[in-house]
């Protein structure tokens, strides 16, 4: 069944070169009872490491079953030890935080056999201890931390059971009982390899092999091997058949278990994992906080934007020059009544026009008077600038014609004149003129160090004739009727102008100038976002430090846990098992801390809205990118980590102290 020939393997310790074995041969039968047996540093635990696949010998050949296995990778070697043997170690091995079901049924995990439990109850059972399933290691003696490992090592029908000095740690009573057990295996067609160095233990072997500074001393056949035909039809097997899971669904299954173990870790060491989800749940904390300060501000600025209209190019006059000179604005280039007019009918694409007329006014009621902007314009006005009274009205076009003395005023001057009383259809002055208030304009707040509430606004015509005496306009707001026309309507209106008012071409471009507000929103809007994503990035930041805080804590993790890994191999885990496992660890710790950092952004931008009346929105999108950004600083900062425990080779990582 195994045979190695000339095998030797050396250790450098330092500059020192040591052989454990030097030129071992050995053939060992299938169904045999083996006791190899010498003083501590004999090579015995070696030649058994190699034996059990968990070493490699540095020379030699070494063959299961006829098939050459020396030179087999780590995860080949892996999936054999996983088939076809079953160890049963000195310290028992035991993973604390499991139960003693779960540490049975722990092989199951990285095979293709469906976790059985009944399985693993069964074998608990066999071993004397069905009353002790749901114990953890903790809270067995040693003889029944034996037991337990006695059952793991038999949860996939190994062919071999490898058992390191599998009394050593136990009292005569718990002595007998581990080797009846083992005995009663052999006699079922296990074949049982033990290493030891008390003579009544290997008394009960039907073989036995001294070993002496790395080569074998003598091999002794006290009892002849059991036939391969002999074996009784052990109570102990289950047909392979009924353990095979589907294809589909493994991966599932391991993931799931990954998970379920990974929280188990993480909760056994509360204080720890804490302060490894606080450096990522404050980094999502405040990338949440961040964007939804970010997204409120853009969101209120955009707010503000709408209330100047949309699709508006506003005409200004410019200056003309004349040989070479600017001559300023005014002129020939000033903007008439007739000018809107002729616009709105003269070029396709306009919607509407509004001409405007600016000034400053006194206003006066009852005891009370303001100072404020007085603005001319036309009925239209109101529904391109978002200016439709929220109470009361507009003038009309006929109360512009026959210049009406009415007036629309902001909620500024509202409150500076009429305070809680409600100013519809009072009477005020503007600059010693009567007027009669008919509306109240919607609030629309500051505007750089303007406030845009500041002001009372009267028809045009009424305005440029019996306030602010100007014969000319200041500006015309042209609205266009889609978003696609506001090019060709900004060409045209300058052609059409330049045309009115004879502005020759050596005159210059500059007679009359148009302001597109889309491109004014765009940059105010893009200049927000811009903001946004720079508070988000220097948020983003506390992600990075909780990120290396992971791969910190992840890294001590796997110093603590080494023992832990060489166990998981041993039971058959490849390195992908183990790279999964700390991975997901690593994610959970993300998962989780981004989750509570959500919650945690969440409060911090309620609480400062409420304190400060910020503009704050939480968006999913932004909840969304946290947690995924948060995840994947798990998977970066966990993959080396998790790389390390990997690569722990098996017998190193079981002498771990």
């Amino acid at each position: 069944m195994l045979k190695v020939r000339e095998i030797s393997k050396k250790y450098r310790m330092g500059e020192t070169e040591v052989c454990a074995l030097n030129g071992v041969s050995l053939e060992i039968e299938s169904g045999d009872f083996v006791a190899i047996m010498g003083p501590s540093g004999s090579g015995k635990s070696t030649l058994m490491h190699i034996l059990g696949l968990l070493d490699v010998p540095s020379s030699g050949s070494y063959q299961i079953d006829g098939h050459e296995v020396s030179q087999l990778r780590e995860d080949e070697l892996a999936v054999l030890r996983r088939e076809m043997i079953g160890f049963i170690f000195q310290q028992f091995h035991l993973l604390p935080r499991m139960s003693a079901v779960n540490n049975v049924a722990l092989p199951l995990l990285y095979s293709e056999r469906k976790p059985d439990q009944e399985r693993a109850s069964l074998l608990l059972e066999k071993v004397g201890l069905s009353q002790r399933k749901s114990h953890t290691p903790s809270e067995l003696s040693g003889g029944q931390q034996q037991r337990v490992a006695i059952a793991r090592s038999l949860i996939h029908n190994p062919q071999i059971i490898f058992a390191d000095e599998p009394t050593g740690n136990l009292d005569s009573t718990s002595e007998r009982e581990i080797l009846a057990l083992l005995k009663s295996l052999n006699q079922q067609g296990i074949t049982v390899i033990i290493v030891t160095h008390e003579e009544e233990i290997g008394a009960h072997a039907k073989r036995r092999i001294r070993m002496r500074d790395g080569v074998i001393q003598s091999d002794e056949r006290l009892e002849p091997a059991l036939a391969l035909g002999s074996a009784s039809n052990s109570e102990w097997r289950v047909s392979r058949k009924t353990q095979k899971l589907q294809s589909s669904g493994g991966w599932l299954r391991q993931v799931a278990e990954h998970f379920r173990q990974g929280f188990q870790t993480l909760a056994a060491n509360k204080v720890r994992t804490s302060l490894s989800m606080l450096g990522i749940l404050i980094g999502v904390g405040a990338v949440v906080a961040m964007l939804a300060i970010g997204t409120g501000a853009q969101k209120a600025i955009e707010a503000q934007l709408s209330s100047l209209g949309s699709n508006l190019l506003v005409l200004r006059p410019g200056s003309i020059r004349v040989g070479g000179i600017s001559q300023g604005a005014g002129g020939s280039s000033r903007l008439t009544y007739e000018d809107a007019r002729v616009i709105e009918q003269q070029i396709a694409g306009v919607s509407r026009t509004s001409p405007s007329v600016l000034g400053m006014g006194q206003l006066t009621f009852s005891n009370q008077n303001w100072n404020t902007q007085i603005l001319g314009v036309a009925p239209s006005y109101a529904e391109m600038r978002a200016a439709t009274p929220e109470m009361g009205r507009f003038f009309t076009t006929e109360e512009n014609l026959k210049r009406s003395r009415v007036a629309v005023l902001g909620m500024t001057v509202v409150r500076w004149l009429f305070g809680d009383q409600n100013p519809i259809g009072e009477m005020i002055k503007i600059n010693k003129v009567i007027f009669q208030v008919i509306g109240i304009l919607p609030e629309k707040g500051g505007s750089g160090f303007r406030d845009q509430d500041d002001v009372v606004v009267i028809p045009v015509l009424t305005a440029m004739r019996r306030v602010v005496g100007k014969s000319y306009i200041d500006y015309i707001d042209i609205e266009a009727k889609s978003s696609n026309e506001i090019s060709r309507v900004q060409d045209k209106t300058l052609e059409l102008m330049k045309s009115r008012h004879r502005v020759l071409v050596s005159q210059g471009e500059d007679a009359f100038q148009i302001f597109n507000m889309t491109d004014i929103q765009s940059a105010v809007s893009e200049s927000s976002r811009t903001m946004s994503i720079l508070l988000a990035s220097i948020a983003a930041i506390s992600l990075l430090v909780g990120g290396i805080g992971i791969m910190n804590i992840m890294l001590v993790s796997v110093t603590e846990r080494t023992r832990e890994i060489g166990l998981r191999k041993a039971v058959g885990a490849r390195r992908s098992d183990i790279l999964s496992q700390f991975l997901v660890e690593a994610i959970a710790v993300s998962a989780v801390g981004g989750a509570m950092g959500i919650t945690l952004g969440w409060i911090i931008t309620t609480t400062l809205s409420w304190a400060t009346g910020w503009a704050t929105s939480i968006t999913l999108n932004s909840v969304l990118l946290a947690f995924i950004f948060s995840t994947s600083i798990g998977v970066i900062f966990g993959i080396y980590p998790a790389r390390q425990a990997s690569r722990l080779h098996p017998i190193d990582a079981l002498r771990h102290e």
